[in-house]
């Protein structure tokens, strides 16, 4: 919030074809002082907060945003005055479908007009062409402007600016904001590309590997040696299924496959790393307290949800879809690994390797869930496993203890384990077991 400052707006130059039309403290403000600001929501409170106190006589704005996301299709930035922070709404790719965007001003922005006013002093019945003008009216909206935010490659998003003073806006106000969109679509459009390498780098190889490499971690061979918990997924007989299933069957299947295994995780602090055909590999860093029973409390649901996935495919007529989780804790190495020209961010070491081997044992020990007794003693979990004996583990020179989570195992497993891995996770950030 701005405070402290009073500004007044310049009295408009006559045109003279060239932008600005007027050199003002706002317009300098927003190109040479908001550099070090990273977000566009918080440049447009900032912004709205200026030009009030200037004497625009503002009572709403909005950014209205098209966006490059697997989920979302835009974002709309809305500010009214009092408000530090501006609200965030979200649009998922239905919304190009549907009324309230068909039936707005803002698709004929993005059509190609470059402004729309409307003063609802004027007779209402052009509401009637959008529906949007009825609400703005009801909410005391006295003059409503859109103008278009010219992006590169012909990209069009847009600006609303809005006021409930008696008589709307006067002409002054109108061409003070015009002059300022040329400036405003630059900014934004920094800020947006910022926000959709950051969404872009999250979706494809997760947060923590996104932030990394944005800060700069490119280099091959660059990485951390970091203790985590580990857990391997895979799916059974998917071969089959992609050779006899039609292709976008097969695609949905996957889809809410991995839905059901990655949701859980996500939701409990785990990192999916990379999905590699129909398996994934994700890991729970132990700087992260309670790691080893977040880990739990994501297989447990993801069992659950592959429960209900199951049930699904059985009133479809459908065999039911196997699949094998192992789980261990270790040293990992976190980098960047692969060729001169095409690098994978993510994790090696022998605790993956015993993690996925474990994995590939449910398939002869007829278990879904196998846990090593190196994780099973740092969760504090055992009491809750059936222990299946010792198991030679390939690249290991001795068999290791191999604990099952049976289908039967109590939810209550994740809560009860919880002080115990909390106080041996204090001591173990980084561990000399593989």
């Amino acid at each position: 919030m701005m405070t402290g400052q009073t500004q007044t707006l310049a009295p408009p130059r006559a045109g003279t074809g060239h932008w600005p039309a007027r050199r003002t403290a706002i317009l300098d403000w927003l190109m040479r002082e908001t550099s070090g600001e990273r977000f566009i929501d918080n440049i447009l409170v900032q912004l709205c907060d200026r030009l009030v106190a200037a004497g625009l006589p503002l009572a709403r704005a909005t950014l209205n945003f098209r966006i490059q996301h697997p989920q979302w299709m835009g974002a709309r930035m809305l500010w009214r005055p009092g408000l530090e922070e501006a609200e965030l709404l979200t649009f998922d790719h239905g919304i190009v479908d549907r009324a309230d965007y068909l039936d707005s001003p803002i698709i004929a922005i993005h059509r190609g007009t470059d402004h729309i006013r409307h003063r609802f002093d004027d007779a209402p019945a052009e509401e009637r062409i959008y529906p949007i003008y009825a609400d703005l009216r009801g909410e005391g909206i006295t003059d409503y402007a859109l103008w278009a935010l010219q992006h590169t490659l012909d990209r069009r998003h847009v600006a609303t600016f809005a006021t409930d003073r008696v008589g709307g806006f006067d002409e002054d106000d109108i061409a003070f904001i015009a002059d300022l969109m040329p400036a405003l679509a630059l900014v934004s459009e920094i800020r947006l590309k910022n926000r959709f390498a950051r969404t872009l780098l999250d979706t494809y190889v997760g947060p923590h590997a996104s932030a990394e490499i944005l800060a700069g971690a490119i280099t091959r061979g660059s990485g951390t040696t970091v203790g985590a918990a580990i857990m391997v997924c895979d799916l059974r007989d998917f071969t089959a299924i992609s050779e006899l299933w039609p292709r976008d069957e097969v695609i949905e299947l996957l889809n809410g496959y991995f839905d059901a295994m990655s949701d859980p995780i996500e939701r409990h602090g785990g990192e999916i790393l990379k999905f590699v055909g129909d398996g994934l590999l994700a890991i729970f860093p132990l700087d992260r307290p309670n790691a080893p029973n977040d880990l739990l409390h994501a297989v447990v649901e993801a069992r659950a949800e592959m429960a209900r996935l199951n049930e699904g495919h059985l009133e479809r007529g459908r065999a039911p879809l196997g699949y094998g989780i192992g789980i261990h804790v270790g040293d990992v190495m976190y980098g960047n690994i692969g060729s001169k020209k095409r690098l994978d961010f993510t994790v090696i070491g022998p605790a993956v390797n015993v993690a996925s081997r474990l994995e590939a044992l449910t398939k002869s020990v007829g278990r879904q869930v196998l846990l090593s007794k190196t994780f099973t003693e740092l969760a504090g979990c055992e009491r809750y496993l059936e222990s299946l004996g010792a198991f030679p583990v390939r690249g290991l020179g001795e068999p290791i203890e191999v604990f099952a989570l049976s289908d039967d195992t109590p939810g209550e497993i994740c809560t009860a384990t919880a002080t115990a891995t909390a106080t041996a996770t204090a001591g173990a950030r980084t561990l000399v077991a593989p």
